[in-house]
């Protein structure tokens, strides 16, 4: 090995600190530097190891022996802290924890192992022991430990914290050594075997499924972002843990990663370390279960609304669950639970009544109020005053009363829709040339579409329309007659749909025109409606393709309520028409046209998209 000289520079430089240092009487003085200001007397050139993978510093220093013999060994770094981690093993033994524990933990807490040895390398430097020993709770006395092995010192030194073994347990959970040292204090009448099975349970109800994986953290998100009322204590704690983890690399979607968040939420509910398993915990994860929550949604309950954890099953949570019972949400209170576990705060509850309140003044049925909380929960954690600026945007557009009923118990998301967002999606359908009152019918039959995105969503649909053909003055028109084609996947729905009628033998022109005059043509399953009705019209009918063209409404008819009941009707007549002469009829101007009578019951009804068979 090459010794390395130390510059003059340096050396002025350890020989100022060690000045501070050695008149220190504090035992626990800055550890972490002590391997820079050891005391030149006693140094030897440092020799450079190569570089390890271990944790520990690859540097051994060669000691010799003091005035008072205390460090007359050879000392690598790597085989003291094992000594120093085998004497904490023993220790965490005693407190009763097994033998895989004890070494979990002795192995996931080095800031303590540091300190612990830290403290022990110190006292050997100054050859303090023998004041240590006076003004400590060692068992030994200070002369006596002085002439210890190196692993009893540290144990020595580790017994006399008496934190039980809890410091570093709390630390080899992950929890931040300077926090895992108050939460010790706080849990001080625990015992260490016993805290490890309750974080072993609680770790259990929390990660026993990956069921909700990317959904906590989303919902979180959510849940945050439309909170617009005054909160309680209970909601504030859940806010502080909400945004302590928003904070830290990864933010809220460590709520979908394992146990990434259980360091922050020990951190910020400490408390829960006190509970009992056997009459709490345990107790609380049934009575979710009974409720309807399913065992792998509980950890989605828990973490939304940690509070939760510490309520009282029969005077909490049952009183606060008869508020949804008495609005008839018994068969859904294990799915609000999930979706929004804020419900069960008392300031969250109070806004209920406000939220009847505000819509019975304005003619909207409470039964549909309950439907929309249903559907969306999160409507409960808004305010009236600011649910009031997006609804007096809708009785702008004719929108209020009894119609604001299928507004929202379709798309109750809407009532959390700030108004400039809304204002966005009515001036992308102004562009198209519809007034107020059109759009207004439009949010009547189609209110999902104010929920979208105008440039992720709705002018996407549109570009894809008009590259494939359909010109910019027939777009009125195909919006108009159905809007819903906005909301249509690209990639499973509206492009799929296009090229099937392609494949059949339409060229791109002719598919243009028939969206053209019949938009609700996309609408329609391949499978279910467009397959089975091409194949009537070209086998049993023995119709050309153009025909569609010219008529694409064909798919709107059901096929054994309509087409096959008028076709047969025609054939055993030998009359031969088009499909709109066929189809475009009611009941009495078919009969009259093609029977000579005045009345023939045929189910004349288009059927909707979708809902066609």
């Amino acid at each position: 090995m090459q010794a390395w000289a130390i510059p003059a520079a340096l050396l002025g430089f350890f020989e100022s600190r060690v000045a501070g240092c050695c008149s220190s009487t504090n035992p626990t003085f800055f550890y972490h530097h002590l391997p820079l200001i050891l005391p030149l007397s006693r140094l030897s050139p440092i020799s450079v190891l190569p570089r390890s993978s271990s944790r520990f510093p690859s540097v051994r220093v060669q000691f010799s022996a003091g005035e008072n013999g205390h460090i007359s060994q050879e000392e690598s770094g790597g085989s003291a802290m094992e000594e120093a981690r085998e004497a904490i093993i023993d220790i965490l033994r005693e407190y009763g924890a097994s033998e895989e524990d004890t070494r979990m933990i002795a192995l996931n807490s080095p800031q303590y192992l540091d300190m612990i040895v830290g403290n022990v390398r110190e006292l050997d430097e100054h050859s303090l022991w023998s004041s240590w020993g006076r003004g400590s709770d060692a068992e030994e006395g200070g002369d006596d430990i002085a002439s210890l092995s190196f692993r009893e010192k540290v144990r020595c030194m580790a017994k006399s914290k008496r934190d039980g073994g809890l410091f570093p347990f709390l630390e080899s959970l992950g929890i931040r050594h300077s926090s895992a040292m108050l939460i010790a204090r706080y849990l001080a009448s625990e015992k260490l075997p016993d805290l490890i099975d309750k974080v072993k349970f609680v770790k259990e109800m929390l990660f026993s499924s990956s069921e909700s994986i990317l959904v906590i953290g989303k919902n979180a998100r959510r849940m945050m972002m439309h909170l617009s009322i005054f909160i309680d204590d209970d909601i504030q704690e859940t806010l502080a843990f909400f945004e302590k983890m928003e904070a830290r690399h990864g933010g809220l979607s460590m709520l979908d990663q394992g146990d990434a968040y259980f360091p922050h939420l020990i951190e910020s509910f400490p408390r829960l370390l006190l509970l009992s398993v056997e009459y709490h915990l345990k107790p609380l994860a049934d009575f979710l279960v009974l409720v309807g929550v399913p065992i792998a949604s509980i950890r989605i309950v828990l973490l939304l609304y940690p509070p939760i954890i510490f309520y009282d099953i029969e005077n909490d949570i049952k009183s606060s669950l008869d508020v949804l019972k008495k609005a008839g949400f018994d068969k859904d209170i294990g799915k609000i639970l999930i979706k929004y576990p804020w419900f069960l705060s008392s300031s969250v509850q109070k806004n209920y009544d406000k939220i009847v309140e505000f819509f019975t003044g304005r003619k909207v049925p409470k039964a549909s109020v309950d439907l929309a909380i249903r559907s969306w929960p999160h409507i409960l954690g808004c305010s009236t005053h600011k649910m009031n600026s997006i609804v007096v945007q809708f009785g702008q557009l004719g929108v209020y009363a009894r119609r604001l009923v299928p507004v929202i118990t379709s798309s109750p998301q809407l009532l959390l829709r700030k108004p400039d967002e809304f204002l966005q999606v009515v001036s992308f359908l102004k562009h198209f040339g519809f007034d107020a009152i059109t759009i207004g019918r439009i949010l009547s039959r189609c209110p999902e579409i104010f929920a979208a995105s105008v440039d992720d969503t709705l002018q996407r649909k549109v570009n894809i329309l008009t590259d494939f053909g359909i010109s910019r003055n027939y777009l009125p028109r195909v919006i108009r007659k159905y809007p819903e084609l906005l909301l249509l996947d690209v990639n499973t729905t509206l492009l799929p749909r296009m090229r099937y009628l392609m494949d059949i033998g339409l060229s791109k022109k002719e598919v243009s025109s028939m969206i053209s005059r019949f938009s609700p043509l996309l609408g329609y399953s391949i499978e279910a409606v467009f397959k089975p009705k091409l194949e009537f019209l070209l086998t049993n009918m023995q119709k050309p393709l153009k025909e569609i063209v010219e008529y694409p409404r064909y798919f709107s008819y059901s096929l054994d309520k309509k087409i096959k009941p008028r076709f047969w009707v025609l054939k055993s007549r030998n009359i031969t028409c088009s499909l709109k002469d066929m189809l475009g009829k009611n009941n009495e101007e078919f009969a009259a046209e093609y029977m000579g009578i005045g009345r023939l019951l045929v189910p004349p009804a288009p059927i909707p998209p979708e809902d066609n068979q």
